[in-house]
């Protein structure tokens, strides 16, 4: 069992987990990795009702959970599935439908199966976008959504430690087709970055080490943020003079209305990087601009930030 795993875990000891498992070798690891180190688990798993095998890794999924002496708790995925986007409607269906259940059964924290190759392939895919330090920075290791810790245990772990004990223990798991689909970008990487260390000398290990590094720049570009948005936001809107925003370095002015949007938005995720740019340009002059659920208003020095379908009153908002 992987050394580091062993260490990140050891602060959860005391803590009730729950803990997604698709049926792949990562989250079938990580599953037998957790009741090796005694943790307070349950399983959950969703089926997507996507694939034909979908029903065949549910009831694998189940087997094995009731092996291990882990109980299991299995979503479906009902309803119309969009033609367009289907990758990320399932996510984001996954994850209410497990958030839901952690919050019914008073579970704080849900692990996933994320890995050392999934982080690499996070970093390229947004180091392809264009992104800046957030997305560079690419997974967290732990982070809130709604109201849930997500902890991601292995993101120092390669994927082909997890396939080899699997191996070596005679664990069973499946393997999704669409990971050799290279109509998906994070495919084509997946298959090519080898070429990165082969040509070019740069190792997985030196893309993990800046993806690091990268990430402690952006915890003290959130402590700052943080402080910031307590200044301004009120329960459901935020309030502020111009200069509160523009005196700010560029980077810190768009990270703030990112956040700020996201906030009062209620939104999963933040406005796209393009969309941001284009609202501060914007707001350098008198304007009313709509974006991810909020709308954004300047009147002379003062800027409001609130719901969609609100108020945008100044008088109202003081």
């Amino acid at each position: 069992m992987n050394k580091n795993f062993v260490i990140f875990m050891e602060k959860y000891k005391e803590s009730k987990i729950a803990v997604a498992v698709s049926g792949g070798a990562d989250s079938v690891c990580l599953l037998h990795w957790l009741k090796k180190i005694k943790m307070d688990i349950v399983a959950l798993h969703v089926n997507h009702g996507l694939r034909d095998v979908a029903d065949v890794e549910t009831k694998y999924v189940c087997e094995i959970s009731d092996k291990l002496n882990v109980p299991c708790k299995v979503f479906y995925w009902h309803g119309d599935k969009p033609e367009s986007g289907l990758e990320s409607a399932a996510r984001t269906a996954r994850y209410k439908l497990m958030m839901d259940y952690c919050n019914e059964n008073d579970i704080d924290i849900l692990l996933t199966a994320h890995q050392a190759d999934d982080q690499i392939e996070t970093f390229l895919m947004n180091l392809g976008r264009g992104s800046g330090v957030y997305g560079l920075a690419a997974m967290r290791a732990e982070s809130i959504r709604d109201g849930v810790k997500i902890v991601r245990p292995l993101l120092k772990v390669f994927r082909s430690e997890l396939e080899e004990y699997c191996s070596k223990n005679k664990i069973k798991y499946f393997s999704d087709e669409m990971n050799d689909d290279e109509k998906y970008t994070r495919v084509k990487i997946r298959k090519n970055r080898h070429f990165l260390n082969d040509k070019l000398g740069i190792s997985d290990e030196r893309i993990l080490l800046a993806v690091q590094n990268l990430s402690r720049t952006r915890e003290t570009l959130d402590k700052i943020i943080d402080q910031l948005m307590s200044e301004v936001i009120k329960k459901d809107y935020a309030r502020f003079e111009y200069s509160f925003l523009f005196d700010q370095p560029y980077d810190i002015r768009l990270k703030l209305l990112s956040c700020l949007i996201q906030k009062i938005g209620k939104n999963d995720y933040q406005p796209r990087l393009n969309s941001l740019e284009s609202a501060l340009d914007k707001l350098s002059s008198n304007c009313k601009i709509t974006l991810s659920g909020c709308v954004i208003r300047r009147l002379g020095a003062d800027i409001l930030i609130v719901p969609e379908g609100s108020t945008t009153s100044f008088r109202k908002r003081k």
